[in-house]
């Protein structure tokens, strides 16, 4: 684990001496699936970027229905209004897609803040970036149809598993896209005859992520015009 690359395109993005002042104090951990990070209205004492996998946002309903509402790839950090007065969190916080992610504690990250102009010019940025992220994808869930969500799911969770493969559910796809299982396995057996995905065990293969791309919602690629206007183009070699 500790030799693995910096993958984070937040962290990437900060000045050279701001990324050496904050090494010291992450730790790289593994984050395993359907781990939560945070609780609602739980007092948040860390934050997460991510390195390799999903975070998932989810919204959890009085009857126990949830649904996803914001997600987290290697774009981000988990909980960034912490670091703006808001220190209990609003949803539950909970990895989706397994990898590792740079752990921070939210009072040293927050002291940086004051007296690091860059980083919190590019945080306050990244914090405008998950806002709207939320607005996105609550228009999403509203507005497309769920082979278009799910093709949407499956490349943001492509991009930031850096594999092919990687463990994903029925169950856990469902709960994120505020669907029924039966009708996510129906979408997925879809897909797969499309020649788009394989599935074996709980995994995924993406076989075609051009036929993905191209049934999609518009989501997918405003939310990567969004990201390269935020970061820059990413130049990380294709996995």
């Amino acid at each position: 684990m500790r030799n693995e690359p910096i993958n984070n395109r937040l962290l990437l993005s900060l000045p050279p001496e701001t990324l050496q002042r904050l090494m010291p104090e992450m730790d790289l951990i593994q984050t395993e699936s359907g781990a939560v990070i945070d609780h609602i209205d739980g007092l948040i004492e860390h934050l997460y970027f991510v390195n390799r996998g999903i975070v998932s946002l989810v919204k959890v309903m009085h009857d126990g229905r949830s649904v996803e509402v914001g997600a987290i790839g290697i774009e981000g950090v988990t909980d960034s209004n912490a670091l703006f007065g808001v220190d209990v969190a609003i949803t539950e916080t909970m990895v989706q897609v397994p990898g590792s992610a740079f752990k921070i504690g939210r009072a040293f990250l927050s002291r940086e803040l004051e007296n690091d102009r860059a980083l919190r010019r590019m945080m306050e940025r990244y914090w405008r970036f998950a806002f709207g992220q939320l607005a996105q994808t609550a228009a999403c869930n509203r507005l497309h149809t769920l082979e278009e969500r799910c093709c949407r799911w499956l490349l943001t969770s492509h991009d930031s598993a850096l594999d092919d493969s990687f463990p994903l559910t029925h169950e856990f796809l469902a709960t994120m896209l505020g669907a029924t299982r039966s009708s996510v396995s129906l979408t997925a057996k879809v897909l797969h005859r499309a020649g788009c995905i394989d599935y074996t065990r709980g995994i995924v293969t993406i076989a075609d992520r051009l036929g993905l791309e191209e049934t999609a919602c518009e989501c997918y690629s405003e939310t990567a015009t969004e990201m390269n206007r935020l970061f820059g183009p990413d130049t990380r070699p294709p996995h």
